[in-house]
C-alpha cells in the first residue's frame, strides 16, 4: 500500500507545472522541525508544498508527500506510516496534507515529533481549529504559515499580465498617485480588475472557469458538512442552518445585517446565531468586522458581517438566484486585501472602514467627499471606477497589491 502512495506522490510531483509562486513562498521554510501551512480550502496549499519539494529538496526520495484523506489511513496509523518510511525507505521529510482529516492527528503528530529527532514534519490543513483549540498545542513546537486566496497582484502574475512587487498600506496612502501611474499603465487594467472580482480569488480558476463557481460551492459544502461537522460534532439539521445563514448573508447589504435580524430570519435564538457566526468566521467562510471600540465600550459588540471573499459571494448569489451587489463586492475586496496582508480592519460610522486610524469610504466614480468631509486630514475615498487617483481619492484596485 505504501508503494501506491509513493506512485501517487511521484505522479503529483511530476504534474506540478506552475512557474509562479504564491506570496508566502519566498518566506516559507522548514527550518523548524515542525512546520504548518494553514488556510481555507482551495487556496493552493497542496500545490505550494509540491513546488517546495520539487524546488528545494535535493533528493525527492528523501521526502514523501501524502494526503491524509487517503483510504490508506483508514486502516493504518500515522505513527506506523512514518515509522515504515523512516526505517525502510530513509525518508526524512514528511509532507502531510489535509491533516485535519485524520481523526487523532494532533496526538500522533506530537508522538512523532518527540520520537524522531532527525526528521522534518510539514503539514497542511484547511482549518486552524484543531491547532488552536486542540489539547496538544502544536503551535508552540513549530512555525505556522497562513495561505489565503490570490490577490489581484498575484492574479496578474499568474496570468502573465504583469509581474509587480507588493506594496504596503503606507505606500498606497502616501504615494498612490505615483503607484497608479505605474500600475495604470497596464493595458486593460480596469478590465482585468473586473475579471478578477468573482473569478480570480481561488487558484483553481487557472484550470478553467466553466465550473469555477460549482467548485466554490463544493468548497463551502465540504467546509460545513465535513470540517465543521467533524470538529464541532453538529447534527445535520444544525449544519443546514449554517448554510441558511450564509445564503441570507448573500441577499442583504452588510450595513443592514445584525445578529438579531439573522436570528429572526433563521428562526433561531440570538445565542445560537452568535455561536454559528463565530464558527463560520473561524473556518474562513465569513468575515466579522467590528467597530473600533475601547474601554468599557468594547463589551458592546457591533459589527458588519460579510461573506469571506468576492468569489464566494458571487457563487452563493448565483446559487440562490439573487443578483450580487457591486457595492458589497467593493467592500469585500477591500477587506480581504487588507486582512490577508496582515492589517486590522474596523468598520467606522464616519467612513466605511478604519485601518491604522485612517478612514476609508468605498464607492464608485461618483462617490463624493461628503461622508468624510470633517476628517479630510486623515481620510480617503476609495473608488473602483478610476485608474488614477487624486489628493483624496485612491483607486480601489491598488489595494490588490498589498500581498
Amino acid at each position: 500500500m505504501i508503494d501506491n502512495l509513493k506512485t501517487t506522490y511521484k505522479r503529483l510531483l511530476s504534474a506540478v507545472k506552475y512557474s509562479h509562486h504564491r506570496y508566502i513562498y519566498s518566506d516559507f521554510n522548514i527550518d523548524d522541525k515542525l512546520t504548518g501551512v494553514l488556510g481555507p480550502r482551495g487556496t493552493g496549499k497542496t500545490t505550494m508544498l509540491l513546488q517546495f519539494i520539487k524546488d528545494r529538496i535535493k533528493d525527492s526520495d528523501s521526502a514523501f508527500y501524502a494526503s491524509l484523506d487517503n483510504i490508506y489511513f483508514l486502516r493504518h496509523s500515522l505513527v506506523d506510516f512514518v515509522n515504515e518510511l523512516y526505517e525502510y525507505h530513509d525518508v526524512r521529510y514528511f509532507f502531510l496534507d489535509e491533516i485535519h482529516k485524520y481523526k487523532n492527528w494532533n496526538q500522533e503528530l506530537k508522538n512523532i515529533y518527540d520520537s524522531y529527532p532527525d526528521i522534518k514534519i510539514i503539514f497542511s490543513g484547511s482549518s486552524s481549529l484543531d491547532l488552536t483549540k486542540g489539547s496538544y498545542d502544536l503551535s508552540r513546537r513549530g512555525t505556522l504559515f497562513y495561505l489565503n486566496g490570490l490577490s489581484f497582484r498575484e492574479y496578474l502574475l499568474f496570468h502573465d499580465i504583469a509581474d509587480l512587487p507588493c506594496v504596503t498600506l503606507q505606500d498606497i496612502v502616501k504615494d498612490h498617485k505615483r503607484l497608479s501611474e505605474k500600475v495604470g499603465g497596464i493595458k486593460r487594467i480596469r478590465g482585468h480588475f473586473k475579471d478578477y472580482l468573482g473569478r480570480g480569488y481561488y487558484p483553481f480558476h487557472l484550470e478553467g472557469t466553466d465550473s469555477y463557481h460549482q467548485k466554490i460551492q463544493r468548497i463551502m459544502d465540504k467546509t460545513i458538512y465535513e470540517d465543521i461537522s467533524n470538529f464541532y460534532s453538529l447534527k445535520t439539521g444544525n449544519l443546514y442552518n449554517l448554510k441558511l445563514i450564509m445564503s441570507y448573508l448573500a441577499t442583504i447589504p452588510p450595513g443592514e445585517l445584525n445578529r438579531n435580524n439573522i436570528a429572526n430570519k433563521a428562526g433561531l435564538d440570538n445565542k445560537t446565531v452568535g455561536h454559528y457566526l463565530d464558527i463560520l468566521n473561524e473556518t474562513g467562510l465569513i468575515e466579522l468586522i467590528a467597530e473600533n471600540r475601547a474601554g468599557g465600550n468594547i463589551l458592546k459588540r457591533k459589527e458588519k458581517i460579510y461573506l469571506d471573499n468576492c468569489d464566494l459571494y458571487i457563487s452563493l448569489s448565483e446559487e440562490i438566484g439573487f443578483g450580487s451587489q457591486y457595492g458589497t463586492l467593493r467592500e469585500i475586496f477591500f477587506i480581504k486585501m487588507l486582512k490577508n496582508s496582515g492589517n486590522k480592519v474596523f468598520y467606522s460610522k464616519t467612513g466605511d472602514f478604519e485601518v491604522d486610524s485612517i478612514l476609508f469610504e468605498i464607492g464608485g466614480r461618483g462617490k463624493s467627499l461628503k461622508q468624510i468631509k470633517d476628517s479630510l486630514q486623515n481620510a480617503f475615498i476609495v473608488k473602483d471606477d478610476i485608474v488614477h487617483g487624486s489628493r483624496y481619492e485612491i483607486p480601489l484596485y491598488l489595494f490588490g497589491f498589498l500581498y
